[in-house]
């Protein structure tokens, strides 16, 4: 949930969940793909590059999926601009997790306009693609896969080395050395121990994750604006707009708020007046069927395992969105969207979303915990379904904000 440090011991960002959305999705619904950096065939539009529906090419991009290495002579990016086949590339590596991805747009936008005349190659989960190209940072994707949150091999590199290599992973050694082995003429990263990732900037644990990237990128005279994390309208529209959303998944128990909670918020929402939609991704079905069964929901309130552009715009025009999992909460700044998004083991100002009355967090303070933890966090259940019920209502105009426990930023 923090910045992810990537030796023994250290904290990990749970910054993301396999309770978002169903991975990337089909380039049929929007304004084309990513390409494919990787050096396989090319894919058409809307053909699946992995598995079930919902994990295929983006959205929101307006590039071709291309091979990297042939393909048409010229294109046009999902940045906007025309684009020439053989032009200097700059490979960032950012392989984690969809609130990752977002709290790295500002990162990801400063490169974009630093580096003019290069391509940008984003390596990360293939399951994002849609996401990525939702950014409208990049002009390729370089599909990556490890177990957990690994750093992942960039072997399936292909062409020459990269100009510039940019690690947004994490603070090394691992991923300054996946880099490095690329051999690119330049390698941004923090200070670290491998040999190859030179005397960067030092690296800060108490540092929240977005000014973290950025402060990273100004020590190499690269401009980056912390406040640049708005994505662009969905291309689609919300299946059930107009309603308060509540998402009760995350990826793992410690980031969990009890479904009886969840449906005594919701419970409370409805004798309101307010429509409530519970949503929830692949992992989620036993918590969101707990949560509708108790909150006495019926199928029609209930949207899971939504492809990308569908969650996104059912976040994006929803009332208010509620969650404990912070990767579809920064789906929700991202898009403006007021939410109240709950804390327990790692603390707001370290994950949280940025200073904003449209925005709420609730946490209880207490000792850091851990974010991937087999059980609920102390700190998370000492949230109290009323408190997060106020919350709710105090941004769908409904009632004020009275709980010490609840601010803003």
């Amino acid at each position: 949930m923090t910045g992810r440090q990537e030796r023994g011991g250290a904290q990990r960002r749970p910054g993301s969940s396999a309770s978002g959305p169903a991975g990337g999705e089909s380039g049929a619904r929007g304004r084309g793909a990513l390409r494919d950096a990787g050096g396989g065939a090319q894919r058409r539009r809307g053909a699946s590059a992995s598995g079930p529906a919902g994990s295929e090419a983006g959205a929101y991009g307006r590039g071709a999926l291309r091979d990297a290495g042939g393909g048409a002579a010229r294109w046009r990016s999902p940045a906007g601009e025309e684009t020439v086949a053989g032009r200097p590339r700059v490979l960032v590596l950012r392989a984690l997790g969809l609130g990752d991805l977002l709290a790295g747009v500002p990162a990801l936008r400063a490169l974009r306009r630093h580096f003019t005349g290069h391509d940008i190659v984003l390596a990360a989960p293939e399951g994002l693609r849609a996401a990525v190209a939702a950014t409208e940072t990049v002009t390729d994707l370089l599909p990556t896969t490890a177990p957990g949150r690994a750093v992942p091999s960039l072997a399936h590199w292909t062409g020459r080395p990269p100009e510039v290599a940019v690690d947004l992973h994490g603070n090394g050694p691992e991923s300054h050395r996946a880099l490095a082995e690329l051999q690119p003429e330049r390698l941004l990263s923090f200070a670290g121990a491998a040999a190859s990732a030179g005397p960067g900037p030092v690296w800060r644990a108490d540092e929240h994750e977005r000014l973290r990237w950025c402060r990273f990128l100004a020590a190499y005279g690269i401009a980056a604006d912390p406040g640049d994390l708005r994505l662009g309208p969905p291309q689609v529209r919300s299946p059930r707009p107009g309603a308060v959303v509540v998402h009760p998944g995350a990826n793992a128990p410690a980031r969990r708020w009890p479904a009886r909670r969840y449906a005594e918020v919701i419970r409370t929402l409805l004798a309101e007046g307010h429509r409530v939609v519970v949503s929830g991704g692949p992992g989620d079905g036993e918590q969101v069927g707990e949560v509708v069964r108790l909150a006495g929901l019926g199928a029609r309130e209930v949207v899971y395992g939504l492809p990308f552009a569908d969650f996104s715009a059912l976040v994006a025009h929803a009332v208010v969105f509620l969650s404990a999992d912070t990767g579809p909460a920064h789906l929700a700044v991202a898009h403006g969207t007021p939410s109240v998004t709950l804390f327990g083991p790692v603390a707001p100002s370290l994950w949280g979303p940025p200073p904003d009355p449209r925005h709420t967090v609730l946490w209880e303070a207490g000792p850091p915990g851990e974010p991937n933890g087999g059980s609920v966090d102390p700190c998370l259940l000492a949230i109290r379904p009323d408190e997060v019920a106020r919350a709710v209502l105090a941004l769908a105009g409904s009632a004020p904000v009275t709980s010490e426990a609840c601010r803003a930023g």
